[in-house]
C-alpha cells in the first residue's frame, strides 16, 4: 500500500447512526466537560458520569454509554488543528466528538509534564452534522464559527450503535491512588 498522507476519518460515508437525532446543549457546571457531553449525548444529566468514567480515559466514556446502545468508534487524527480536518468531518454529516487541546500554543502541548503528571489542558465537544454543541457555553454553534478549529486536536471518535448489544455493559470501578 502506498504512503498516505491523509487517512480518512471514517471510510464508509454511507453509514448513518444518529444523523436524524436531536441532541440538546447543556452548559458544565466546573471541569465537567466530558460528563456534560455525555449527558448530552444520553438525554441525561451529567452527574450520571461524574465518578463513574475516567476523565482521561476514552474507553470509560464508551463504556458508560453502553446502556443506550451508544458506543465511540477511534478516528484516525494526529495534534493539527482540527481546521485540518474540516472537511472531511462535515463529509462524516452525523455525529462525533471532536476532543482538542486548550492552549494554542503547540509547545506547551509537546512539553513534559510536570510533576504532578499535567502538560496542558483540553476539552470536548460534540459535533452533530455541521453544528457544535459545547459544554462550556451550553450552546451550539455552526462549526466554521467555533473557536475549535483553530486548536490542536486531542482525539476525534464516532458515535456509533453498539455493536454487541449482548455483551453486558464493563461496570467501571475505581482504581486506587498512587498516592494512598
Amino acid at each position: 500500500m502506498p504512503y498516505d498522507l491523509n487517512s480518512t476519518l471514517w471510510p464508509n460515508r454511507e453509514d448513518v447512526f444518529f444523523r436524524d437525532h436531536t441532541f440538546i446543549p447543556q452548559r458544565q457546571s466546573g471541569p465537567h466537560c466530558v460528563s456534560t457531553t455525555l449527558a448530552m449525548l444520553t438525554g441525561t444529566s451529567p452527574e450520571t458520569f461524574q465518578g463513574t468514567v475516567n476523565t482521561q480515559d476514552p474507553r470509560s466514556w464508551s463504556a458508560a454509554l453502553a446502556p443506550w446502545d451508544m458506543q465511540l468508534a477511534y478516528c484516525p487524527t494526529d495534534a493539527r488543528k482540527l481546521k485540518f480536518y474540516l472537511e472531511d468531518l462535515l463529509s462524516v454529516d452525523d455525529l462525533l466528538t471532536l476532543s482538542y487541546y486548550a492552549t494554542e500554543d503547540a509547545s506547551e502541548i509537546l512539553r513534559d509534564p510536570d510533576a504532578d503528571g499535567w502538560v496542558t489542558g483540553s476539552h470536548i465537544v460534540l459535533l452533530h452534522r455541521d453544528t457544535i454543541l459545547d459544554p462550556a457555553s451550553g450552546e451550539a454553534t455552526l462549526v466554521l464559527l467555533h473557536e475549535c478549529l483553530e486548536r490542536h486536536t486531542k482525539r476525534i471518535f464516532r458515535v456509533v450503535k453498539r455493536e454487541d448489544k449482548t455483551a453486558r455493559p464493563v461496570q467501571l470501578k475505581q482504581e486506587p491512588s498512587m498516592n494512598s
